[in-house]
């Protein structure tokens, strides 16, 4: 016999939205009033990673919720697939049918990138009287094309599209009435040539793009964006002259020569950054001096990830980046070396008298505090710009130089590094002790990061 419940059905509701889904349903199993609720369960949330399901029996749990639901009192949905996830696209109208009602907040559309499908996403769902109260709203590989039916997204304040097929002319009425918008992430968009964002998108702060390959320039006007990470190519960057932006990562994985784009354009894109993160796939010429200052930059980390396609590049030129960085206090330097090119960089032999360049500088660093370089190695211009900073920064008080890329301290969990990589690490090792160890002055706190000897790491 069912129990009796006392409680006025407004408090039952609210504490069955409060259950997670899968508890809630059982509930509705148990209860008349649960189940009278569970037809108006606000959080719809499918992950097919987190259910460990087939996709028949994926698509049959969610094709059996989605009927019974009554498409009132939907607040979030979110349906997240695994690469193995096929279905017809009409099953797909029928649960967004339901889901898309008006009062939802959260809309997460997450199907597999390696999917032939291509599903249409119907713009139409997105009308005013539909949508208007969508908060956050994610697409993952899918096609987004008739969006002249979406209406005004007035409460709208996060998009994420990664590989959706949208144009500029589209995403640009998408975005024509989301005045409220404050996060714009787009990745893998190929069909998007020309990124305009205008000024009237007074309240974004974020903007991330990632791997839009057709991509050829990004010209934002919104006033307030403070945040930008871009991931490509290096192409016209235009903040509309936003002093705004204290934070920004540029990467390029794919073309080399990131380093000398930012020394040449970074200070008309953002002068005021106090955050930097340059990730460059390698150099082929040495970073130029910056003409001009980056009077707020507290943080500045480059990454290489293949240098040794560029044997002859000077590490020592990265100086002209602290020279332009008067309040620079923390510099970090990560080299990434997949595969190890013996005597592809010019390297040392430990015990020759050696000679390095000196760091003669016009004027001494009086901020920089920390520095910390991950993957040293025993190259010739990599040893000349440690030497150079412990000369050039008088403020530096710790210094830590890792031989082994960090690999071992990216988790709890020790692993084998390989035989090559102990080879270098060993390598490093010893060139720090002979060339920077008895360079480095008593106040500052000197650390230097080896494979421990444990028998995991020692694995071959």
């Amino acid at each position: 016999m069912e129990p009796e419940v006392t409680l006025p059905e407004d408090i039952l509701w609210k504490i069955h939205a409060l259950m997670p889904m899968q508890d809630a349903a059982r509930a509705a199993c148990l209860s008349h009033s649960f189940l009278h609720s569970w037809r108006c369960y606000p959080k719809l949330i499918f992950d097919m990673r987190a259910l460990r399901k087939q996709t028949k029996d994926f698509i049959n749990r969610v094709d059996h919720i989605m009927q019974n639901h009554s498409g009132v009192g939907v607040e979030i949905f979110k349906l997240q697939t695994r690469n193995d996830f096929s279905v017809h696209p009409s099953y797909l109208d029928r649960w967004l049918e339901v889901a898309v009602t008006p009062g939802i907040k959260e809309f997460v559309l997450g199907l597999p990138i390696e999917n032939e499908m291509k599903y249409n996403f119907p713009s139409s769902l997105l009308s005013r009287e539909r949508a208007h109260s969508i908060q956050y709203f994610h697409l993952s590989s899918c096609m987004f094309h008739s969006v002249g039916k979406v209406g005004c997204l007035s409460s709208l304040k996060t998009v994420r599209l990664h590989d959706v097929g949208i144009t500029d002319e589209e995403l640009c009425l998408l975005l024509s009435n989301s005045f409220t918008l404050e996060h714009l992430d787009l990745e893998s968009c190929y069909d998007i040539r020309c990124l305009k964002l205008s000024h009237l998108l007074s309240k974004l702060n974020r903007l991330d793009v990632q791997s839009c390959k057709m991509l050829q320039m990004i010209e934002c006007s919104a006033p307030k964006v403070s945040i930008l990470n871009y991931d490509g190519p290096t192409i016209p960057i235009s903040l509309g002259g936003s002093l705004q932006v204290k934070k920004m990562q540029l990467t390029s994985t794919d073309v080399p020569n990131l380093l000398h784009y930012a020394t040449t354009k970074l200070l008309s894109i953002a002068p005021n950054v106090e955050t930097l993160f340059l990730y460059s796939l390698y150099e082929k010429v040495n970073t130029p001096m910056v003409l001009g200052k980056f009077l707020h930059l507290k943080y500045l980390e480059i990454k290489l990830f293949i240098p040794s396609r560029s044997p002859d590049y000077d590490f020592c030129s990265l100086v002209s980046f602290l020279d332009a960085s008067p309040n620079l206090k923390m510099f970090v330097l990560c080299v990434e070396v997949p595969t190890i090119e013996p005597g592809l960089i010019p390297g040392v032999q430990i015990g020759e008298d050696s000679l390095f360049a000196s760091c003669v500088r016009k004027h001494r660093h009086g901020k920089l505090k920390s520095v910390i370089i991950n993957g040293f190695r025993p190259w010739k211009t990599m040893i000349e710009l440690t030497r150079c900073i412990l000369d050039y920064a008088a403020s530096l008080k710790h210094l830590i130089m890792d031989t082994t890329d960090g690999y071992h301290r990216r988790s709890a969990k020790c692993f084998p590094l390989g035989k090559d990589t102990l080879i270098e690490a060993r390598k490093a090792l010893e060139a720090i002790m002979t060339y920077i160890e008895g360079k480095v002055p008593s106040k500052v706190n000197f650390k230097v990061l080896e494979p421990c000897n444990c028998n995991k790491c020692q694995e071959v």
